[in-house]
């Protein structure tokens, strides 16, 4: 059966459909509004499922169960709460929250909920599909064997991506990390990719599409945006929504390259609701949690079973302070891949993208890739990093030339290093050009 999302109108409608049925619908009361989270008695409702709570208008206001405790459960809103007092009726929608998912969704813009907001036609058909979706059995996944084409040099040479892997896209503001994800967007070799844009500002989101990411970028494209002036529930919707699209396409066969920015706001959210319903905070105030709900999400990504496709996963996460000890940063590069880490310094040298390989890693590249490609690809690192480590004797002329061979050929080869590791956003190197390009560059 084909299905689309609802509109708020027809929402309310089916819910009123469903209130005046002849089969009796358990009703609980709103006794208590505190901060982000409500309170109702009378009902019982597993965690996760969906309930409306009627506004004297009569309209319907959608919440999720988040929490409960003996009679009470806590509920909180996916729509601003106004109109609402104590003693408003609360009716249970369904038992677990789930969204439309369709082969029409490329080149598509949503909203958390997935409702299209490009103002576009058609709208989006499809088949009603859970936001929560049991583990693959580790046994049952496909190994990672084939390469991903990024279209990025510095990337494909030196941190080689395979299909299936999960990457951290360590960075602080304003280091150049939207635009290294739209040049990814735009170059990766996958046949679909799908962005959540989650807590960025409002603007940024329309800027990404059109300037960024372009008309070529988004056809094969789905976007998911949940700007930071949305709830945390629906910031952390659209990441689990951007999720079963990704797995939707991967179950079809398809390369599926998942973007997420970004990570960090993901956990700004959870950590906002878990302290809205009581939860303990831990380090830097973050709930328990927030220390379960990452890995699960990760996991969501990489290959799927024997005869599906698979799911390139390029998460962000914001180093506060350029501080790469955040307790997010550190839990994520824990459960991932490897990480790519951009750096301020690179970035105000207009070094473009500011990838520092000082820190930067792909797990899997000593797998996937030939012996020369590796053995290339660490002379290289050896090079960038012996120079960094005496740069500061270097740059005030303490170093003596002759001390060190090994430094001295890096010292000469500063320059053609840098070039190769720079890239204009609208430049694309295929695996074949990178590997010859970084061949020149090292003979």
């Amino acid at each position: 059966m084909k299905l689309r999302p609802f509109s708020n109108e027809e929402h309310s409608a089916y819910i009123l459909e469903k209130i005046r049925s002849p089969k009796p619908r358990k009703m609980g009361i709103l006794s208590k509004i505190v901060g982000l989270t409500f309170e109702a008695t009378g009902l019982s409702a597993p965690v996760g499922s969906i309930c409306c709570v009627q506004t004297d208008a009569g309209k319907f206001i959608k919440c999720e169960v988040v929490g409960f405790d003996a009679n009470k459960l806590f509920l909180m809103p996916l729509a601003p709460s106004t109109g609402l007092r104590a003693g408003a009726k609360v009716f249970i929608s369904s038992d677990s929250d789930s969204a439309v998912i369709g082969e029409n969704l490329m080149g598509r813009v949503v909203n958390a909920v997935g409702e299209p907001i490009d103002g576009l036609e058609p709208e989006i058909l499809g088949t009603e599909r859970s936001l929560t979706s049991r583990a693959i059995n580790p046994m049952d996944r496909m190994p990672i064997q084939r390469k991903l084409d990024v279209g990025v040099k510095s990337i494909n040479s030196l941190l080689t991506i395979g299909c299936g892997q999960r990457i951290g896209l360590v960075a602080g503001s304003g280091v150049g990390k939207s635009v290294l994800l739209g040049m990814l967007t735009k170059f990766t070799k996958a046949d679909v990719v799908v962005i959540g844009l989650i807590g960025e500002r409002g603007r940024e989101v329309k800027e990404f599409i059109e300037t960024i990411l372009g008309n070529e970028g988004l056809k094969k494209s789905v976007v998911v945006a949940a700007p930071a002036d949305e709830s945390p529930l629906l910031r952390l919707r659209a990441t689990q929504l951007a999720h079963s699209y990704s797995e939707y396409f991967r179950e079809m066969g398809k390369d599926v390259l998942l973007l997420v920015d970004s990570l960090s706001r993901l956990a700004h959210a959870q950590r906002e609701i878990g302290l809205a319903i009581g939860e303990p905070p831990t380090t830097k105030g973050y709930p328990p949690s927030v220390f379960s709900l990452i890995p699960k999400l990760i996991e969501r990504a990489g290959t799927g079973k024997i005869g599906q496709g698979t799911v390139t996963a390029i998460y962000t996460l914001l180093a506060e302070g350029d501080d790469l000890n955040d307790p997010i940063v550190d839990l994520a590069r824990a459960s991932l891949d490897g990480q790519v880490i951009l750096a301020r310094a690179l970035a105000d040298a207009a070094h473009y993208p500011a990838i520092d390989l000082t820190g930067s890693i792909s797990r899997l590249m000593p797998l996937i890739c030939s012996k020369d490609e590796v053995e290339r690809a660490n002379r290289f690192r050896r090079l960038w990093t012996i120079y960094n480590q005496s740069e500061d004797l270097i740059s005030v002329g303490a170093y003596e030339d002759g001390s060190n061979a090994e430094l001295d050929l890096a010292i000469k080869m500063r320059p053609q290093l840098c070039s190769f590791l720079q890239q204009s956003m609208d430049e694309e190197f295929s695996f074949s050009n990178t590997a010859v390009a970084l061949k020149d560059c090292l003979d």
